[in-house]
């Protein structure tokens, strides 16, 4: 035995706070050190040769300065450990277990605790071994209870943990509401996201500078402009949609969503995702869209001055530079607008028709509503399908006949494949997809050559591309096939164009095709942006 009257037995002392639940109640590791050298510091018999402050978990060994002062012990450079509590020491078997042991070894001699007291002998080490093994059986308890409220909380279809920007958490209900300074915004930008017209730089800029924006504070943290990367995951997240991925399974969530499912989806065309086809970016409106008549090449624009110093926009063909030069003559832009102008004008029908359309849409609607169960049992067959083919796909992970990564990949893209059809069978009851589609497609129809002469090139390219297809440029004359539903139309609203044109309505939004549909919205955004006001009559 060391004489400790003459000879201090050396001590290291030991304080811990980690950030998680389970140290909610444990005095901060300044407190900690103050109280144990208060108490031990003075007393005879003890000299304190080093302190470890560590911020870390002990549910799980690891930890630097613990398993540095261990070593030390073991090294001989002191004797003896000073904590506030063993658990403090030790949450898991393994750290816990390693303090036994040294203790058996004599090589740690004496502990001394704050709110335990402790005796090197068979019952003190029989009494340490009990404490430490209740405070792993709390640590176990504690995340099993995390877990099981977890799942009960999916199963409610609420998320667990902090809501995304936007949302906010709810701490009265212990569910995720729309913030309400931060959700419209936020909204407002997958609206522009979702026109295809900017780029996620683009986008940045407009959020942070033209509109101000900056992310939520709390605590410290936020009331900062939002990042590029924050913008990507942002948009990548299906939480927006009213559903949310925990452990790589999407469920349907109670929240309010942002966007309907089959947008988010194209959104992720949008924005080019792996396996999806990125849309190409043009300096010009129309390069890209038009072939040349004669050589079957694509026509491209090109800024040209005159000798007045006069900056124009010319579209002509790109054999130019491939040997023999295509003959056909270069046309300046704004005769090229005239002639787009001219199209829309001749699909365009005045508020008579279409109002007449619009009834004749409701006779429709009225007369083919058995259709609507139809369509609803073949929409429920169809995520029937999908159920079958995630058991099936998770039969073939069982018996390890594809592995981790594709067995998440394809999961991932079924469950959104069957919220979407679980999405559109939802519409089904209500039969608002058909009407608005419709009022905003015949909407689009009547006013579209007041949005192209007063829209952005951004929003003349989408109504060019909305309203036709095979462009081809010919001796300085563009001719346009006009696509379904907007047909050349007379100036009286015969009932069989009308029916035709109903008929037409009906069968692109009943397909699911959202792509024209799509693009209408998305140029009613980019009127609003613009600040461009519906007239009351077409041009």
């Amino acid at each position: 035995m060391l004489d400790l009257c003459h000879h201090p037995m050396k001590f290291f002392l030991y304080c811990r706070k980690s950030t998680e639940s389970e140290d909610r109640q444990v005095l901060s590791i300044e407190s900690q050190k103050n109280e144990l050298e208060r108490a031990f510091g003075t007393q005879p018999g003890i000299q304190i040769v080093g302190v470890y402050e560590e911020s870390y978990s002990a549910k799980a060994p690891g930890r630097p300065l613990f398993d540095e002062m261990l070593k030390r012990i073991e090294r001989g450079d002191a004797q003896g450990i000073i904590a506030w509590h063993p658990d403090r020491l030790a949450r898991n078997s393994m750290d816990g277990g390693r303090i036994i042991y040294l203790l058996d070894q004599r090589l740690l001699v004496d502990m001394k605790f704050a709110t335990f007291t402790f005796e090197n002998n068979p019952q003190g080490k029989f009494m340490l071994s009990i404490i430490f093994g209740y405070s792993k059986y709390y640590v176990d308890s504690l995340s099993e209870n995390v877990k099981r409220g977890n799942r009960a909380k999916i199963e409610r279809g609420w998320r667990p943990n902090q809501a995304p920007l936007g949302y906010k958490n709810d701490k009265e209900s212990k569910t995720i509401v729309p913030h309400p300074e931060h959700f419209p915004t936020i909204k407002r930008l997958f609206g522009l996201a979702l026109t295809g017209a900017y780029s996620v730089s683009e986008l940045h800029a407009i959020v942070c500078n033209e509109w101000g924006y900056r992310t939520p504070k709390k605590k410290r943290i936020g009331g900062t402009p939002i990042s590029v990367s924050t913008i990507y995951r942002l948009f990548s997240n299906p939480f927006y949609t009213g559903h949310f991925t925990w452990n790589g399974n999407l469920y349907p969530g109670k929240h309010e969503p942002m966007i309907s499912m089959n947008d988010w989806r194209y959104l992720q065309t949008i924005l080019g995702r792996p396996g999806e086809k990125k849309p190409q970016k043009h300096s010009f409106p129309y390069t890209g869209m038009m072939r040349c008549g004669m050589c079957g090449l694509m026509v491209t624009a090109e800024h040209k001055v005159n000798k007045y110093g006069s900056k124009y926009i010319y579209y002509h063909c790109t054999k130019r530079n491939t040997g023999e030069r295509c003959v056909q003559p270069s046309l300046e832009a704004k005769k090229l607008e005239q002639q787009i102008v001219s199209f829309l004008k001749e699909i365009s029908i005045d508020e008579r028709i279409s109002e007449a359309a619009i009834r004749e849409a409701i006779k429709s609607e009225v007369a083919q509503q058995p259709d609507i169960e139809h369509i609803s049992m073949g929409l429920k067959e169809a995520i029937s399908d999908t159920e079958t083919r995630l058991k099936t796909l998770t039969d073939l992970r069982v018996r390890s006949l594809i592995d981790d990564k594709e067995f998440l990949e394809r999961r991932q893209k079924l469950l959104s494949e069957q919220a979407g059809l679980q999405e559109q069978l939802a519409k089904k009851g209500t039969g608002l997809s058909w009407f608005e589609s419709s009022a905003l497609l015949i909407s689009f129809n009547n006013h579209a050559v007041s949005w192209f002469l007063r829209g952005e090139p951004q929003t003349k390219r989408l109504i060019l591309e909305t309203i036709g297809s095979n462009y081809v440029l010919t001796n300085k004359k563009l001719n346009i096939e006009a696509a379904k539903p907007f047909v050349l139309f007379a100036k009286s609203p015969y009932i069989f164009n009308l029916c035709g044109f109903v008929k037409d309505v009906r069968t692109l939004i009943e397909q699911g095709d959202p792509e024209i549909i799509e693009i209408i919205r998305k140029i009613k955004l980019l009127q609003e942006k613009t600040g461009a006001k519906t007239p009351h009559k077409a041009a």
